[in-house]
């Protein structure tokens, strides 16, 4: 089964001028709703909110990278979602009045503005045309949220590992030829375990086999990753390597038994 938005997560990330949808929230939206928003800083490894928190506000990301993250009961965590500038971070909860999630952490250092509950009414009530663009965002998600589920039921390990690095260079890479990305982030291996919903051991063979095979370059301790798009894009969108096909002329390759093997 062919995962169909890793192709477009790969598009973006080859072309710098490719933005994520989800990344460019429309002036309609972000105009009104945060034009007077308090603003607020964010250290990286700093966390937003948790999950189960109230939902007392929604932000916009103006700069930085964040990651969503759900935790099982027993405390394994897995990441959802990367998101970059332009975002819209809790608007959920703007509009059920439910408690948060998932909880939010800072990859980054992050700009962001924050608005009110109160004020999210408002604008909505002033600006209706809004819902339309808050819709579509929450489409996105769904089908992000879909994407994942598939990924995770018909991914080998191999592919949820690749989907998870073409997600990253989505966000945090940067083309340095024909077909190779190069992330300039210290992105860990418990990360991209987190992110690919495996264990981190099974991402470090998976690494450590792509290495030897030269489709990564450079060291998880390092801060510049290369890596080829072409043959993660292959593992991502869980294509299988194409069988040869045998010649109708040839003769079959299956002996026939004889008395002495029956």
């Amino acid at each position: 089964m062919a995962i169909g938005s890793v192709g477009t997560a790969a598009k973006m990330a080859i072309d710098p001028t490719s933005t994520s949808r989800l990344a460019s929230v429309p002036d309609v939206l972000s105009r009104p709703l945060f034009v007077a928003a308090r603003r607020q800083s964010l250290k990286a490894g700093e966390v937003l909110f948790a999950a189960g928190d109230a939902g007392d506000g929604c932000y916009l990301l103006d700069c930085g990278l964040l990651k969503v993250t759900v935790t099982s009961s027993w405390g394994e965590e897995r990441t959802i979602a990367i998101l970059g500038p332009g975002a819209v971070v809790g608007e959920l909860s703007m509009i059920d009045g439910g408690p948060r999630s998932a909880s939010v952490v800072a990859l980054r250092d992050c700009a962001l503005r924050f608005t009110s509950r109160e004020a999210f009414a408002k604008c909505m009530a002033t600006h209706p045309e809004a819902y339309q663009a808050l819709v579509a965002i929450l489409a996105f998600r769904l089908r992000q949220a879909d994407e994942v589920v598939a990924a995770t039921t018909f991914l080998t390990v191999k592919g949820r590992v690749a989907r998870a690095l073409v997600e990253l260079a989505e966000h945090v890479g940067t083309p340095s030829s024909a077909g190779q990305i190069v992330l300039h982030e210290k992105i860990s291996l418990a990360d991209i375990a987190a992110m690919a919903g495996v264990a981190r051991e099974n991402v470090s063979r998976v690494i450590s086999d792509w290495r030897r095979r030269d489709v990564i370059r450079g060291n998880y301790s390092a801060r510049a990753i290369e890596f080829d798009t072409a043959p993660l894009m292959r593992e991502a969108q869980g294509k299988k390597p194409s069988r040869r096909r045998r010649s109708p002329l040839s003769p079959p390759t299956s002996r026939r038994r004889t008395a002495s093997s029956r």
